[in-house]
Order: C-alpha cells, then structure tokens, then sequence
C-alpha cells in the first residue's frame, strides 16, 4: 500500500512537472510566432536599406551626404576627380575645398610633412565643377616663423603670408595647438584693418579660417589653455569688423559664411533678414545664405537652419550691417559650458556700422535644432551672446520667446555673436516589462528555491549530510538574484514623461548649463545593478564550488575533504564576488567621479544591469573583466568536472554486476541532469544568443530563458522532490488531506486529525534515518552511480 501510494505520488509530480513545462514551452513558441508574424506582416515604417548611398545617413526625413556627393539619394557627384599638375598630384577634392598635393615637404626641412601646394575645386559661374590653379607653398617656413614676419609686413608681403598659412593648414588633421594659436595670430593681423591688406589676402585668410575649424576640439581646447591672450577672442573680433566691409557681396566657404549689406542714408531698412539655408551635406555652399530687407516678422521654413531679424531703425547712424556663420563653436572655447555630444553649434553674429550706442539694435533669432532625434530628445536650451569681457557666454540683454514653429526663438537687444546652448537627453529605449514566460519561470524558481532552502535546513540532520551548506548557499544566492532580477532589473526612469517638441519647452528660464547633454541619476538602479552584479557572480562561485566539492567526493572518495573546507569555501563563495563588484565600482568612480554620469559608465540606462560597450571600448569594459572571463573561466572548469565526472561515475558500468543490479539509463540521466543543473551548464545557452542570425538567436534566446528562469525549479524537483523523505512525508501529508476530504460528514473530528498528523510530521523529520551510500567502502560502482544522484539531490 505504501509503494502503491509512492508510486502514485511520483506520477503526480510527473504530471504537474510535465504540464508546467509544457505550458512554458507554449508559451515561448506562442511568443516566437506572434513576433514572425508581426515581423511579416508589419508595414516598414523606415527607409528602405541603403536608400542614403556613398556615405549618406538618413537623418530627420532626408539624405545628409558626405562632402563629395549630394542629391536626394546622395548619388550626384560633388567633387573634383584625381588630378596632375606640373609635378603635383591631387586626390579627390570636394567642391569648395583645397586638396593638398600628395607631394610633401622633404624631411631635411622645416616644414617636413606638410603639402608642398594646394588646388582648389570650384563651381564655375554656369555651374560647372572645375579645378584652379595651383598654389605653391614654401618648405622653408612655418606657422611660428610666418608669426614672427606678420608684424613689420608690408601689404604686399601680407598677400604671400596669407597664401602660405592657408597651405600650411589644408591638412586639418596635423593641426597641433601651437599651430592654431601662430596661425590665428596671424590672420588677425591680416583682418586687421591698420594693416591694409589686400581684399584678397582677406579672402584667402577666410579659407583659412574655414580650415582651422576642422581641427580637432582638443586641440582647440589645449591652444586656449596655453596662451593667456586669447588669440581666438581677437580673431572673432576681426571677423566681426570684416563683415562690413564686403559691400553687398557674400564670402562662403565650408565651416564659415559672411556676408554684407550697405544702404544709402535715405534707404536704410528698417530690418533686414539674414537666413540660412540647410544643405546636402553639413558644410556651407555658395547659395546657401539669403538677405532679405524690410521684413516685418521671422519666415523660417523646413529648408531654414537659422534665421536672424535685425532691427535697423533701433541702431543710429546705422548703413550697413554684416553677418558671419560659424559651422561650429571652436573658435568660442568656453569654460562654463562643456560640449559632450558631437553636435555642432551653429553660430550667428550682426553687426552694424553705427556708434557703440548703435549697436544696441535689437536681433530676433530663429534656430533649428540639428541633432539626431532617433538618439536623443531636446532638453531645453539658452539664448546666449559671446561676452568679449570674459570672454565666455553671458545671457545678458537676451531671452527665450515662444514660437508655433520648431525652432528655438530668441530675442536679444544688442548686436554681437550669438548661439543657443542646447541640452540633449538620451533617448533610451526602455524594454518593456518581463513577459509572460520570465514571469511564470521567475515564479516558479522563487517558490522552489524557497523550499529547497527550508527542506534542506530543515532535514540536514536527518539526512546527515556535510554538503548541505553548498547547495543552501547557491540557492540562497540565486533565489535573491530572481528576486531582484524580477523587481529590480527595471529602470524606474521609464516612467519619465519628456517631450521633444521645441514648442514645449520651457522659455521663463534661460540660464546657461553645464553640458550639453543631461541624465537624471538613479542611485536606486545603480545599487540594483550592483546587487544583481554580486548575486549572479555569487551564483556562479557556489556553482564552481559545488562542482570542486563534487569532484573531491566522487573522485577523491577514499581521501578525506581539505582542512576547514567549509569554512574556506563560504570565504570564496561569498567573498569573492563582494571584491570583484567592490573593485569594479571602484574603479569606474575612480575613473569617472567628476562626471555627472558616471554610473552609465558602470550600468545601463535601459535596464538595471551592466553596461554595453562600444565595439572600440570592449578591452576597457566592466562587463568583461567582471563578468564574462570569470564565467567563462568557472563555465569552463565546471564542464571539465562534468565531463570527469560522468564518465568515470555516472555512466561507468560495471561488468561484474548482475543485470538486476545495474543502474537503469533514465536513472543515469536524472544523475547527469542532476548534476548538469547544480553547475549551471546550461549558462553556456548565452554564448549560442550571439550568433549573428536573428531567426536562429530568437530560437536560443528561448531556450535559455527556458532552462535559466527555471533553474530554481529544477533544483527543487531534482533535489528535493526524488528524494525519499520529501516523498514519504508527501505522501503521509496528502493521505491525510484525502481522508479530510472523505470525512466531510465528521468536520469536528477533521480538524484535529489534521493537526496530529502535521504534528507528527514535523516531530518525525529529526528521526528519520537515511543513510548516504556514496561514501561506503563496500558499495559497488554502479551502486556509487545510483546514489550520487541521491547525494546530489539530497545533500548537496
């Protein structure tokens, strides 16, 4: 009767297991389908792959191309083919730049390494592209030395000057600090207009200009640092006056455009508008600036980048004004506002020909924000001037207005240059909550954790086991893993509500920040992601330490275990992961304390987890130090043990054994699943997750979220459900619900039967006896094969 009722409660458990897992197996190839088909049958709201050709990106509903090439798709040339004149050869050069030969200056020069001439491709007035003649520079001077020659110049000397530094800064990418600073040096003295250049030199000196802004900001950053004179403010100030002396006539070259307006005293404008039109590519072309006069009200429209309304009547004395664009903020080194992003910041100055006073003119301004709106979300922003006193932003006689448009708006009532310094937030593509199968997985590893912990405490005497505090440990481990990996792993800023609508953001404050890009600090995940970090690290250790201590009883069975093993194992298992975690947080703060966002160097916004690498920052990464060699390695060692252990325990046979002696082959694969799931064999599911086939990765993502979710239900089922105890008592607690139910007639009675026998449950679990076979001398090898998988599920 009693074999009959265990038998029946092993059916039970078979039933239920199987019916769970086939529930959870539904439910994944439900969710697999339900995702083809959505992928089959959902309308591609993108642009089609490839649409943008030759290097262009698809940004904001257009083409954005490369220098070389414009259009709509990006596939009409906008460049000069290689060319050969004289001696010099010249590779492919973009329309509006200088190509610098690919002859360079003998290493026995001063100027080793630099162009030894440039040539400029050009549209010709029918629109043509055409190649000019070549300029042919001087080996023998540098920037340093051109410095030294400006100030006692004569005009025409300032003519060769000019040419030479314009040759000598066609390659942008050998611009060094010292470079920048003698070259600005420079062509402030040839704006200079006590110096009376020639307006060619000038407009060579604007190429220039437009040549130095491709250098790399560090380099701008480090030219700032190390002069105290500010070359740059000078430069800017130049440039301003400049401005006003072109006449009607318009200079554009790639990074800079300047144009000019003059007007008879009895003509004068009561406002003029300069605009600026967005091109194919993120240069400035001839045509892409606009003057407009007597203009009562802002125009912008979606070809409009920016737009600037000056008040003329306000400025005295006023009969001409002058405009520059500026590609970019380098020449504006500020040191209240760090720029992060690679955005460029477009700037504007007016300026009049009035008096001082005059110059109080007010502007109205008009921006469109350039940025990639797939990534990020515009924060807020400020109307800013550049303040020649301090030399750095200053928003003084400036504020925000509201528009119905999506510009940025500005109003300010002075003349100078101008910007608006915008903020950026991320935009993080939060997961959406766990699904059905993590959650059902998650749950059922909760609750069988739980109740591996509490058989195991509860029976450790009984069974008599030493082992019994590995396998608690790594389930306590990884029973608070699925416990934080269920209410932690979720970044609450999800729930931030932000709006990436100009027309919606706030224009009461305009104060200048500190960045250009903004988060909102969660110390809640970055303690969750920290917790996470040790608790699955945790679990890993005890899954090594599981497969050590295996190892030294199944192999090593006639040598005892090492001295204080216990307590050397707890060290380690606990231990280790708190110092890694502790050294890698330490590390990154060390390394990024000073930076408001420093957590994300350390977790994910997305989730509350480690964080992602770039591809060029993957060596430096703690996600791979932390984490992935460590697994790797204890994945690795666990296999080797599995491996070692399977063959010479689990599945050896011995010859000498009769046939109703052998252990069965079901037996010795609940053996093998036994041991395969208290080493965490599965994990090795992740690695087969990167294969490059999103069809083939969705398929093993499944599985491992099968196997991985539910490893607590496995060990519940391998480990204490088979075992003879949990069986029997089960068996006893389940006769007895079935007796309460037949005797419903008798409820009085019910009741306390019920609580006598749970008593007695309770009082009988101390004098059970159960004996560990592994360990005997005289037991056979099959034998040892049959109870190992008893001492993994009982006392590990």
């Amino acid at each position: 009767m009693v074999s009959c009722r265990a038998w029946n409660l092993r059916v039970l458990v078979a039933v239920v297991c199987g019916l769970l897992t086939g529930i959870v197996l539904g439910l994944g190839i439900w969710r697999i389908v339900v995702r083809i088909r959505r992928g089959t049958s959902a309308p591609s709201s993108g642009i089609p792959t490839e649409f943008c050709r030759n290097g262009g990106t698809w940004e904001n509903g257009r083409c954005v191309c490369t220098e070389e090439w414009k259009g709509l798709r990006c596939t009409m040339a906008n460049f000069c083919e290689n060319s050969t004149y004289m001696n010099f050869t010249f590779a492919r050069i973009p329309v509006g730049r200088y190509g610098p030969s690919l002859e360079t200056c003998d290493k026995s020069t001063p100027n080793a390494g630099n162009p030894r001439a440039v040539r400029l491709c050009s549209l010709s007035q029918y629109g043509n592209i055409e190649l000019q003649n070549v300029t042919i520079g001087n080996c023998s001077e540098t920037l340093q030395t051109l410095e030294m020659k400006v100030g006692e110049a004569g005009a025409s000397l300032l003519n060769n000057i000019s040419s030479e530094v314009q040759i000598l800064t066609s390659n942008a990418s050998m611009l060094t600090s010292e470079n920048i600073v003698s070259a600005t040096q420079v062509i402030g003295q040839i704006f200079n207009t006590s110096r009376n250049a020639s307006p060619e030199a000038k407009k060579v000196a604007v190429v220039t200009v437009s040549q130095l802004l491709d250098a790399s900001e560090d380099a701008f950053q480090s030219a700032v640092a190390a002069d105290n004179d500010d070359p740059l403010t000078t430069l800017i100030e130049q440039m301003e006056n400049y401005s006003l002396s072109l006449g009607n006539q318009s200079v554009v070259e790639p990074n800079i455009a300047i144009r000019s307006a003059n007007f008879s005293t009895e003509n004068t404008p009561s406002r003029v508008l300069f605009s600026v039109k967005k091109g194919a590519s993120g240069s400035l072309v001839s045509g892409s600036t606009h003057l407009e006069t007597d203009v009562n009200t802002l125009n912008p429209d979606e070809n409009t980048e920016l737009q600037i309304l000056l008040n003329m009547k306000e400025g005295r004395n006023s009969t001409a004004c002058g405009f520059v664009v500026y590609q970019n903020d380098k020449l504006f080194q500020s040191k209240s506002f760090i720029a992060k992003s690679s955005f460029s910041q477009k700037i504007i100055s007016s300026k009049t020909d009035g008096n001082e006073e005059g110059q109080s003119a007010s502007v109205e301004m008009a921006f469109s924000p350039k940025y990639n709106r797939d990534e990020f979300q515009l924060n807020s922003y400020a109307c800013v001037y550049w303040n020649f006193a301090t030399k750095d932003w200053d928003t003084h006689g400036c504020h925000k207005q509201k528009g119905a448009d999506r510009f940025l708006h500005c109003h300010c009532n002075h003349t100078t240059n101008f910007a608006v310094l915008m903020t950026f937030k991320k935009d993080y593509q939060y997961p959406k909550s766990l699904d059905v199968l993590s959650n059902v997985g998650c749950a059922l590893s909760i609750t069988g954790l739980a109740l591996t912990i509490i058989f195991q405490v509860v029976t450790r005497k009984v069974r008599k086991t030493s082992v019994t505090w590995v396998l608690v440990s790594l389930c306590v481990s990884m029973l608070i893993f699925n416990l934080l990996f269920v209410f932690g792993i979720e970044n609450s800023n999800k729930n931030l509500k932000t709006s990436d609508d100009a027309e919606n953001t706030d224009v009461t404050d305009n104060v200048i920040p500190k960045t250009d890009t903004v988060s909102t600090p969660n110390p809640t995940c970055t303690a969750a992601a920290a917790l996470l970090h040790y608790f699955l690290l945790g679990t890993f250790t005890w899954n090594a330490l599981s497969a050590a201590q295996l190892y030294f009883l199944l192999i090593r069975t006639m040598k005892p275990l090492p001295r204080h093993f216990i307590l050397v194992i707890s060290l380690i298992g606990w231990g280790v992961p708190a110092i890694v975690v502790a050294i890698t947080v330490g590390v990154v703060y060390s390394q990024n304390g000073k930076n408001p966002e420093w957590e994300l160097e350390y977790r994910q916004e997305e989730i509350c987890w480690l964080a992602i690498p770039e591809s060029k920052d993957v060596i430096k990464s703690p996600l791979l130090w932390s984490f992935i060699v460590p697994v790797a390695i204890i994945l690795i060692s666990n296999i080797v043990i599995f491996i070692i252990i399977s063959i010479k325990v689990l599945w050896k046979n011995n010859q000498n054994l009769t046939s109703t002696k052998k252990v069965s082959s079901a037996k010795k694969t609940v053996s093998t699943l036994s041991v395969a799931v208290v080493f965490g064999i599965t994990w090795i599911l992740a690695y087969l997750m990167l294969i490059n086939d999103d069809s083939i990765r969705i398929v093993f993502s499944y599985i491992f979220c099968l196997f991985n979710t539910t490893q607590g239900l496995q060990i519940f089922i391998l480990y204490t459900v088979r075992t003879k105890i949990f069986q029997s008592e089960a068996s006893k607690v389940l006769t007895s619900l079935s007796s309460a139910t037949r005797m419903k007639s008798l409820p009085s009675m019910t009741r306390p039967r019920l609580r006598i026998k749970m008593y007695n449950f309770l009082r009988s679990l101390p004098t059970v006896r159960e004996h560990f076979r592994l360990l005997e001398p005289s037991v056979s090898t099959e034998d040892v094969t049959l109870s190992e998988s008893d001492q993994a599920k009982e006392s590990a």
